[in-house]
């Protein structure tokens, strides 16, 4: 696989039942490259009737092909090809995936270069799982299977394609389903050259299908699909409600992983240098664009403006311009749209009393990347915890800065918000750091640290920011549906209707 330019990437095409296919209705989407906002290519609008298709190929696959049947051994053994061809590709996707999110190469390339990961670590589980044993009083006994569901959908964002589609994919398919991807208009690219690498890997057709398209056309249409028995989504909290009750609806799983407003609390025995060194890569990366953007910043009083001023400096220094370049530190927003929302949350924070210390506007940059979709990293200190710019998503490289005066008003803070995704704190006090760590009210807590995460720890939240867990056992019991077995094991049988009945039923 190679990476070609705007000039020479040919139009992509949906995959269902292994086949390339155009979409029903032969209608497309252009794929822009964010940094120029030039178009890179197209993709098929994929609408209804293709999603049914693809859901249908995927049935058929899970009901009559050999994925589900295969001896556990022998799927793992495909899921370790599967990820050998992904590290075979690894330069190749990461910079795909710069040229269709905007993510700087050094990005990309420390989040792909880990792909394989999750597919190895499925396919670990997935040899060393057992079943148990209940024990059951009387001669009997009980123990449980555990069975795919069949068809899972999985619908993924634009902000890490990749690494968010292998957080469900991998254990949906290790377990023995088959899956319809609907991956983010805005980014389908790495996706669909996924689902080829799987192909050449010998992950059955049918097994993996693509649709892409809109999420109000195909995405609604999958998580409404009556066959589709999982659902995952990763995205904003209102989408995800709305495909939780579309799941609630037909008794449908759903994993959601929402949106989120982490808190990070810096005490004043932090350490100044690497609590703001810290801070700004959680509130910076992906310029902003990820769930567990550590955009709160919640600081004690006594070291406040110190680490308002040293927030603004990283800011102000930070490289942008041509994601491709090594030397680039910050990409563009993913599209114009966003580009216009965050600058209107700078406009609200500076109306809310919000000092707008750093940044807060376009940058100036030579073409063609005057045309891309940047802005500056931005920094507003003098921030009260209940102004909108401290409450809400913002999604964009817009830190606020919000001070504390003692550890109480500090948890108070960072729990007071509706999303409980992920958070971050720093402390020197190893004893403060697991009293409050425990005191935070989200699905994740990094102590000393941001943004760190692992195949086998389970990343999800709490409140509006999802449900459900992705990595771990957690992830991949999730994927499967549990069944108990009893079974009577003593020789002689039970008339229930008979004198004795009465004594053989104690």
């Amino acid at each position: 696989m190679t990476v070609r330019t705007t000039a020479e990437r040919t139009p992509g095409r949906m995959r269902i039942a292994g086949e390339p296919v155009e979409a029903a209705t032969g209608e497309t989407l252009d794929i822009l490259n964010p940094a120029t906002a030039q178009v890179m290519t197209t993709t098929p609008a994929g609408g209804a009737e293709d999603v049914d298709r693809a859901v249908r190929a995927a049935r058929r696959a899970f009901d009559d092909g050999p994925w589900p049947r295969m001896e556990r051994s022998q799927r793992a053994r495909v899921l370790h090809r599967f990820a050998d061809h992904l590290e075979e590709r690894m330069d190749a996707l990461f910079r795909l995936e710069t040229l269709n999110n905007g993510r700087p190469v050094r990005e990309t390339r420390a989040q792909v270069g880990r792909l394989a990961e999750w597919f190895r670590y499925s396919a670990a589980l997935l040899v060393a799982e057992r079943t148990d044993v209940i024990p059951m009083p009387g001669p009997y006994l009980n123990y449980l299977l555990r069975h795919p569901f069949g068809v899972c959908g999985l619908l993924t964002p634009f902000n890490h394609p990749l690494m968010i589609l292998a957080k469900s994919l991998a254990p949906a398919i290790a377990t023995g389903n088959t899956v319809v991807i609907k991956p983010s208009e805005l980014t389908p690219l790495t996706t669909l050259e996924l689902a080829d690498i799987a192909a050449e890997a010998g992950v059955p057709d049918g097994v993996i299908n693509v649709v892409t398209g809109t999420g109000a056309t195909a995405g609604k249409a999958l998580a409404e699909h009556r066959d589709v028995a999982k659902l995952t989504f990763t995205g904003g909290t209102e989408v995800g409600r709305s495909i939780g009750v579309a799941a609630a609806k037909r008794f449908a799983r759903a994993t959601t992983e929402l949106g989120g407003k982490s808190p990070v609390l810096i005490f004043e025995d932090a350490g100044l240098e690497r609590a703001v060194k810290g801070a700004a890569f959680g509130a910076f990366i992906a310029a902003g664009q990820t769930c567990i953007c550590g955009s709160r910043i919640i600081v004690h009083e006594a070291i406040y403006e110190e680490v308002v001023e040293g927030l603004a400096a990283t800011a102000g220094a930070l490289r942008l311009g041509d994601p491709s370049d090594e030397r680039t530190q910050m990409g563009p927003l993913v599209a114009d749209r966003q580009r216009r929302r965050v600058l209107g949350y700078v406009g609200i924070g500076a109306e809310e009393g919000g000092r707008v210390v750093t940044g807060g506007g376009v940058p100036q940059l030579e073409a063609p990347f005057d045309r891309g979709f940047f802005v500056e990293p931005t920094v507003i200190a003098d921030v009260e915890n209940e102004m909108r710019v401290a409450q809400e998503e913002i999604f964009g490289p817009v830190a606020v800065v919000v001070p504390f005066t003692d550890e109480e008003d500090g948890v108070r803070k960072a729990n007071d918000i509706r999303f409980g995704l992920g958070s971050a704190l720093w402390t020197r006090d190893v004893a403060r750091a697991h009293r409050v760590a425990a005191r935070i009210e989200a699905g994740m807590v990094w102590i000393n640290d941001h943004h760190r995460l692992d195949p086998a720890s389970p990343w999800g939240g709490l409140k509006d920011s999802g449900v459900g867990r992705e990595g771990g056992w957690e992830s991949f019991d999730e994927f499967t549906e549990i069944q108990s077995v009893t079974v009577r094991i003593a020789e002689d049988d039970v008339d229930w209707y008979g004198d004795d009945a009465a004594a053989r039923l104690n």
